[in-house]
């Protein structure tokens, strides 16, 4: 498990919330950021997060984590992709990716995917809901480092996914599917936890 290294999305523009930055709201009496590095840091693993420039108010919030700026994030996720791909150690074997908008992914959610690793030449591991939906986080094999470092636009790795070999890995109730794009999302999110 070791050589497998997490990367976190967090250069993305926070465009549906109105003027606030999804990344800085409060979750458990911390900015949502700061709870998913230290999240990602407790597995154990390496933490990559990439954000907008070394400048941007996020990079306060990494912690420990590496922090990757992505000048060019108003291209998508892709652009998220590849810079944290080319930013980690040669010995990687795997990295597991997950936007950082998604609090209900836990640290052992984390620990659970990376136990299925099987090395940097086998299946691609995305998590899904408890009912079957897939989401995140998804952790790719070393093989396709290669094709994650030529994707484009705001797709991710969507192309890749739907090509390649996918084994899924099922998180608790709906950990691997819950994002929060917009205050509504937000306002329902918290109203459900009481």
């Amino acid at each position: 498990m070791s050589h497998i290294a997490i990367l976190l999305l967090a250069a993305g523009a926070s465009s549906r919330m109105g003027g606030r930055d999804k990344l800085t709201e409060e979750v458990d009496g911390q900015p949502l950021l700061s709870l998913m590095c230290r999240r990602g840091a407790l597995t154990g693993l390496p933490v990559y997060v990439t954000v907008p420039s070394d400048a941007h108010p996020r990079t306060g919030l990494t912690g420990t984590a590496t922090t990757v700026p992505v000048p060019d994030a108003d291209e998508g996720m892709a652009a998220s992709i590849r810079r944290g791909i080319a930013a980690l150690p040669a010995g990687t074997e795997g990295v597991m990716i997950l936007p950082a908008d998604m609090p209900e992914v836990e640290t052992q959610d984390m620990m659970h995917v990376a136990a299925h690793f099987h090395g940097g030449d086998g299946p691609i591991l995305r998590a899904t809901s408890e009912d079957g939906q897939a989401g995140h986080p998804v952790l790719f094999p070393k093989r396709c480092f290669a094709d994650l470092c030529e994707i484009s636009g705001d797709q991710g790795a969507r192309p890749l996914l739907k090509r390649d070999k996918v084994q899924y890995v099922s998180l608790p109730a709906r950990h691997a599917i819950t994002d929060l794009d917009t205050p509504e999302a937000w306002a329902a999110w918290r109203a459900a936890r009481g």
